[in-house]
């Protein structure tokens, strides 16, 4: 299990071919890598199948290969628009996910690849930026003049970027941290870097252009992907609320939201997680939570309510399909504005 979804295994992957198998999302939450948070958020996990399944509907549609086989009703994949009610599980195709031994925070690719063979989870996250939202991290790796902005400092405010970046990180390690092209290229293993960036380019531009549709503004996001038999496939979940920020009237939707808001009524919690995370580097740990001095306190009930209507609401307007009985998106937005 994930920290927000549920894998179930019908029949596993194997060393020459995909197995069987569906996510069941759960109403769980995490930020800043913590795992899962003290709070439930009503219609999340339905709202996240729900987006990636439209995501992935439209990636097939434009001959981008994935994983996806539908959305579980009555023990079956259908298509997202024939379920009878907001589907919680999707099925997919499975891949290896080899173990990735380790000695403190070296970590063993060779091994990890020797194992995967030809079918394989690429232990990679591959992130797009469209624009750079307060609380993007490019803020503290980049200066503007190095993703190509004519200006000094960052702004204070969401600024777009005149060309999308692409950048790759660390998928299974207890730090994720990012990686230059030669690192990544290695840790891809037999999946070639050019063609992982531009299926992610690809990805980008249909997300892009599916959230313009609804009135929202793509700021960044990531995928995953699974290499099997010489073929890339966009693997995971992409499109959500969880994996990509998006924007409304200027107001941001995602997890982001919940992250800031933690970030401005739990600051000393923030900063534990912060603290534990450069002493596990400093000491070469890789399980920095066990070094967190601190944990985090519930929500509000009145913050987590706010959270699942725009979760729900922000799934209807994205799909074009009334799944959920929830707000229009205009209230949503006006709620989280409040927070």
């Amino acid at each position: 299990m994930t920290s927000v979804k549920e894998i179930l295994v019908a029949e596993p992957a194997t060393p020459d071919r995909p197995g069987r198998g569906s996510f069941r999302f759960t109403d769980d939450y995490s930020v800043f890598d913590w795992g899962k948070m003290p709070d439930a958020i009503a219609g999340k996990g339905a709202a996240l199948c729900a987006m990636g399944a439209a995501t992935f509907e439209l990636l097939e549609r434009e001959g981008v290969p994935t994983h996806y086989r539908g959305v579980v009703t009555d023990g079956e994949p259908v298509a997202l628009a024939d379920a009878d009610e907001p589907p919680r599980e999707m099925a997919i195709d499975l891949t290896q996910v080899p173990d990735l031994p380790h000695e403190g925070r070296e970590y063993d690719y060779d091994a990890f690849h020797a194992e995967g063979g030809d079918n394989y989870l690429v232990p990679l996250e591959i992130v797009f930026r469209n624009r750079v939202p307060v609380g993007s991290s490019l803020r503290e790796r980049a200066t503007p003049a190095e993703v190509g902005l004519d200006r000094a400092e960052w702004p204070e405010e969401a600024v777009d970027l005149p060309e999308p970046v692409v950048e790759f990180s660390t998928k299974f390690e207890e730090s994720d941290r990012y990686l230059d092209r030669a690192e990544a290229d290695r840790i891809a293993g037999r999946a070639d870097l050019e063609e992982l960036e531009r299926v992610a380019r690809r990805v980008n531009e249909l997300i892009t252009e599916q959230a313009a549709a609804a009135g929202m503004v793509h700021e960044d996001g990531k995928i995953e992907c699974l290499y099997c038999d010489g073929e890339i496939r966009v693997a995971d979940v992409a499109g959500t609320f969880d994996e990509n920020r998006f924007a409304y009237d200027g107001q941001q939707l995602s997890k982001e939201v919940i992250r800031q808001y933690h970030k401005r009524e739990q600051p000393e919690w923030v900063e534990a997680v912060s603290e534990a995370k450069r002493r596990a580097r400093r000491e070469g740990v890789a399980d920095w939570r066990r070094l967190c001095e601190r944990n985090p306190e519930p929500l509000p009930p009145a913050v987590v309510a706010t959270a699942s209507d725009m979760y729900r609401a922000g799934a209807n307007a994205y799909t074009g399909l009334a799944l959920f009985d929830a707000p229009d998106i205009d209230s949503a937005v006006a709620a989280v504005r409040s927070l």
